[in-house]
């Protein structure tokens, strides 16, 4: 038993009154010796529970990235400095809507902008079809790849995915403590923050709830991240909807005020309409192939809105309605699709 660790969960776990916020040393510690499963079990499981109740606070977020970013994996630079977009979801997956970010991923890459991307396999609490199955689905396998050669296909193919049980296995060690808990961890959050790149990027986070935006942002804050975009996108992921108002956060220094909202509307650009619904995997792989091939369909507005807004907001595309046109063009042009089949070819090359 750590009695380091037993002094940490004592300060959280000591109920509703008397519970004390961890500094960001002590946070980084805590996870540190969970990941490393320093903590017993119990600890680990007690601590775990008793921060969720507790709620976490940025600071102890800002450690849990701490300890990320010492014990976990961390894509270095692309060799041309390239800025690359790192889309952070849930890795609980989507269970009610149709995700569209590999779609949104193939295009910017398309369009010259790389994308990286990190996640497990199906996971607790909401077990909803996590990112890697999609990208098997259309015949792109990241596991069993080693950190080098996922850098090698983002510096060629301008697409990369950071795959959770392979590249960094002591983060994957604590999934079976969600399932036993039955309860999102505040893990999951500090998973929304993670930017496994060393280079120049851009993060940009899915959230549900704005108390959980306010954390984030004093998190980044705290570890000197100016550049980010949140989204309170489909289930908290980075897909804008497109049956409500879209509502982003961007932080950008070159911005007066540095952080500025940002509420979009898919029917002001005639993409609205109620939002596509999530039936299977084989059945969203169809949408996805149709949509690359493209081939209207209920699929293809969900696609134009997210894909043309992040054109636009990476500086691709000089504004939202050529955003959404240079979208459609890489899409009828096949271009994205070639993109696909470069990350196929060059995955099984290696």
């Amino acid at each position: 038993m750590s009695q380091t660790f037993r002094e940490l969960l004592k300060k959280v776990g000591s109920g509703r009154h008397t519970s004390k916020d961890l500094s960001r040393i002590e946070a980084q510690t805590a996870l540190e010796l969970m990941l490393q499963q320093e903590a017993t079990p119990a600890q680990i499981g007690a601590f775990l529970i008793a921060h969720r109740i507790k709620r976490p606070t940025g600071t102890e977020l800002a450690g849990f990235l701490d300890a990320y970013e010492r014990l976990g994996p961390t894509l270095p630079a692309l060799p041309d400095q390239q800025r690359v977009v790192v889309f952070s979801a849930p890795y609980d997956g989507r269970s009610r809507t149709a995700p569209v970010l590999p779609i949104t991923a193939l295009i910017l890459a398309a369009s010259g902008c790389p994308v990286l991307l990190h996640g497990g396999d199906c996971m607790p609490t909401k077990y909803g079809v996590p990112l890697i199955d999609l990208w098997q689905g259309l015949g792109v396998d990241w596991t069993h790849r080693s950190l080098t050669q996922i850098h090698q296909v983002l510096s060629e193919c301008g697409l990369g995915f950071v795959y959770l049980p392979e590249q960094f296995p002591l983060a994957h060690g604590l999934v079976d403590f969600r399932e036993q808990l039955g309860k999102r961890p505040p893990l999951a959050t500090t998973e929304l923050l993670w930017h496994p790149y060393g280079g120049d990027h851009v993060l940009i986070s899915g959230f549900v709830h704005p108390p959980t935006e306010n954390m984030m942002r004093e998190a980044l804050a705290l570890r000197g991240i100016h550049e980010f975009t949140t989204v309170k996108g489909l289930e908290g992921s980075c897909d804008l909807p497109r049956d409500r108002k879209a509502i982003l956060g961007v932080n950008r220094p070159e911005q007066d005020p540095h952080w500025q909202r940002l509420i979009l509307s898919a029917g002001d650009y005639e993409l609205g309409g109620p939002e596509v619904p999530y039936y299977s995997t084989a059945a969203l792989i169809e949408q996805f192939q149709a949509v690359l091939t493209g081939q209207s369909g209920e699929l293809m507005p969900a696609v134009l809105w997210n894909a043309g807004f992040y054109l636009w907001h990476v500086g691709s595309s000089s504004s939202l309605e050529q955003g959404i046109q240079a979208a459609e063009n890489l899409l009828l042009q096949g271009t994205a699709n070639q993109v696909l089949q470069q990350v196929q070819q060059t995955l099984s090359a290696l």
